[in-house]
């Protein structure tokens, strides 16, 4: 018998909302969740434009709040959290992506990890860690407030120029970790791999619900293309809806090192022949997506992680000098690739039935 369930189903946006319920039962999230601890509902801002596919859908979330208020999880005990980037401002994000007013229609609480007095913590995982105790020797911070929360993650189904695809092991990538995070980035599957080991320790209870409404292909997880699908996801098992996510866009999951790995040690089920998936048949779902493509920040990127630049990795990054690359970032993606590229994607996108919908928030 299966021990890892995958729900996944086709959507349309008049439905979407009721579809998510439907979604998370099948899933069956009431059996993972406990009613009475704190919930998280852990955001995605991967760039604060909105760009489709790019971050957490205004449907995704409030599919997930109706369907939790609708169980009976006291709205008291729901939150939205926010983490913060050296590159993306997550106050301009969670308006341009329509995330706050959903959150204030419903009356939650909307936490940006790194201000407002939280409180970051050391912790120290029993698991064996692969790199965090390494780049971080004077420990691993975490928000105290995830400790002993149940956390929702709400991930986007798209492509990734550092590990191919991203999903619901990367959204902890922003959540758990502070600012000084992209350190890890050339130890990036590791990396995932420990954040999903520490999750298992802090939360009682971890779910995913992916939204690939819109999907991204190409060098996400910004620079992508933005192609409507209609397809959404959720398990309780991290590794198995990445992997499952993985297969769908065109992948091998197991070839996907951080898929790989925490199938390996246990940490969830990688591997689809293994995995049950409920709701919709996928058996001949595939988008022959591309994870091959680089921009030329993502080019440069890859050059000090893993290239010639590698020896300069730490002055570069690590330094006074580091300001220089995140300034950089903004240029080339902030003032001229979404100016000029990403742009009229944008407006195509919202001639789109979802576009339409979107612009309804």
């Amino acid at each position: 018998m299966k021990s890892s369930v995958v729900a996944v189903m086709k959507t349309r946006p008049s439905t979407v909302i009721h579809d998510y319920g439907q979604l998370m039962r099948l899933a069956g999230y009431q059996q993972v969740l406990t009613k009475d601890k704190e919930t998280a509902l852990k955001i995605n801002i991967s760039w604060q434009h909105y760009y489709p596919a790019c971050s957490t859908t205004p449907w995704q979330l409030e599919g997930v709040i109706t369907t939790l208020l609708e169980d009976g999880y006291s709205r008291e005990k729901i939150y939205g959290c926010h983490n913060r980037t050296v590159v993306v401002d997550a106050h301009l994000g969670e308006v341009a992506n329509k995330h706050k007013p959903v959150l204030e229609k419903y009356g939650l609480r909307n936490i940006h990890l790194y201000e407002g007095g939280e409180e970051w913590i050391l912790f120290q995982p029993k698991a064996r860690m692969l790199a965090l105790d390494k780049i971080f020797p004077e420990g691993i911070r975490i928000p105290k407030r995830l400790v002993g929360s149940n956390i929702i993650h709400l991930p986007t189904m798209k492509t990734h120029v550092f590990t191919q695809m991203t999903g619901a092991m990367k959204n902890a990538f922003g959540g758990l970790l502070f600012d000084k995070r992209h350190w890890t980035h050339s130890v990036i599957h590791e990396t995932l791999v420990d954040l999903l080991a520490i999750q298992k320790e802090i939360h009682p209870g971890i779910f995913a619900v992916m939204d690939g409404t819109f999907a991204g292909d190409g060098p996400g997880p910004r620079c992508m293309v933005p192609i409507v699908k209609n397809f959404i996801l959720a398990s309780s098992d991290m590794v198995a809806i990445d992997a499952i996510a993985a297969k769908m866009m065109g992948f091998d999951p197991l070839s996907i090192k951080f898929i790989r790995m925490a199938h390996e040690r246990g940490l969830g089920c990688g591997d689809p022949r293994e995995i049950e998936v409920v709701g919709e048949d996928i058996a001949d779902v595939n988008f022959h997506f591309a994870a091959n493509e680089d921009t030329f920040a993502s080019r440069g990127q890859k050059m000090i992680y893993w290239g010639p630049l590698k020896p300069l990795e730490h002055l570069l990054l690590r330094t006074p000098l580091a300001p220089l690359s995140y300034i950089a970032s903004r240029i080339y993606h902030d003032l001229y690739w979404y100016n000029f590229v990403g742009r009229p994607r944008v407006q195509k996108a919202l001639q789109t039935e979802w576009g339409k919908l979107f612009t309804s928030y």
